[in-house]
């Protein structure tokens, strides 16, 4: 028996806290139990039913994701009827989704999950009847159809996060699928580019453009490469939003290309999975033929020519005194990057006004 403020999970006591669901709580003990619409920055739905588990007491299987802990509940998240309705359950989704074979290189948890619960993959395939849609403009977000299980995922994200509401689940029954009112392109929308519904979508749905524009079509539906995942920091602006680079260390010869952006919820500031359109969409600036390498200084014939960093720094500090002493440090600004940390714009400005004596000096975000 489970005491006051414990419940009873596959035979262990656990307890939780007032409020928590049951899959929260098995989530926390680390008891692994499917679901293909819950996300943690999301009001739970249970919309995809894969998250069903037996409570004592009860005739039929409940969902976990939307059902509180109680005290004294005994659940039962893997027995011979919960493994029976898992398996059923996803060689049905798999029988009207693209074959696993044809899985693009958009990562598939309903693929993987499937296979982990060893749900059969030999049911007939049912045509999908959904509207395939005319090919949007933008150029940053694919809609598949023909990958949709319709648990909601993007349309939540959409509105409960993002707050913009640019896309909606649209027609009836074995119809409906994922639009924008009257159809309209995303950008016609108040859709933001974020790219949140690219990364909750559970099957690949939703997916990026640019990596399906830099391969043919055979490649796109062979099965996803591995892909090596480096935590970083986004470098666009001073918020410090985390991310993961994704990449290919087969591409460029062995030298590695990154090919998107993912940024997986951690519960935590600053942006707990969260992204703007150039955090998700712009790193194509990694590889430009443009982008500086190496510091330049203009030479006495006018043209930039490389240098040594000590050089270049020893040319802006040369130049800055030079103005400074033949017209005085109010002839000075200094405009410091929204790329640049709270900390090195803290530098800047110190320099400005203990080092050069100047209160000209600004930031272009204006934060």
């Amino acid at each position: 028996m489970a005491s006051a403020n414990c419940i009873v999970l596959d035979g262990a006591a656990v307890p939780f806290e007032d409020g928590e669901t049951i899959l929260e709580v098995a989530d926390r003990v680390g008891v692994q139990i499917p679901t293909l619409c819950n996300d943690s920055r999301l009001d739970p739905v249970g919309a995809c039913r894969t998250c069903l588990v037996e409570v004592e007491g009860q005739r039929r299987l409940i969902p976990a994701c939307t059902t509180k802990a109680t005290a004294g509940m005994v659940v039962a998240s893997a027995n011979p009827r919960v493994e029976r309705h898992q398996k059923a359950l996803f060689a049905l989704y798999l029988a009207d989704n693209i074959s696993d074979e044809q899985t693009s290189h958009h990562e598939s948890d309903l693929h993987r999950m499937a296979f982990e619960i060893g749900a059969p993959n030999d049911w007939p395939r049912m045509e999908s009847l959904r509207d395939q849609r005319s090919a949007d403009r933008n150029p940053y977000i694919e809609f598949r159809a023909d990958r949709c299980i319709l648990c909601a995922r993007c349309t939540r994200y959409c509105e409960e996060v993002e707050g913009v509401s640019a896309i909606t689940l649209a027609e009836r029954g074995v119809y409906t699928t994922i639009a924008t009112s009257d159809d309209i392109s995303l950008m016609d929308s108040s859709c933001e580019m974020c790219g949140g519904c690219i990364d909750v979508c559970p099957t690949g749905a939703m997916v990026e453009k640019m990596p399906l524009q830099e391969m043919t079509l055979a490649q796109a539906l062979k099965p996803q490469k591995q892909l090596e995942k480096v935590r970083t920091t986004c470098n666009y602006c001073g918020v410090g939003c985390q991310m993961e680079l994704e990449v290919d260390r087969e591409a460029n010869n062995g030298a590695g290309k990154v090919v998107k952006i993912s940024s997986p919820p951690t519960g935590t500031l600053p942006n707990d999975g969260n992204l703007c359109v150039k955090g998700r969409f712009a790193y194509n600036f990694i590889e430009h033929e443009d982008r500086l390498t190496v510091p330049l200084v203009r030479g006495e014939d006018g043209e930039l020519h490389e240098a040594t960093w000590d050089e270049a720094l020893t040319a802006a500090a040369r130049g800055l005194m030079g103005v400074a002493e033949r017209h005085g440090a109010d002839a000075l600004g200094f405009v410091s990057s929204s790329r640049c940390t709270g900390e090195e714009n803290y530098l800047v400005q110190k320099l400005a006004r203990a080092v050069f004596g100047t209160n000209n000096v600004h930031q272009c975000a204006a934060t």
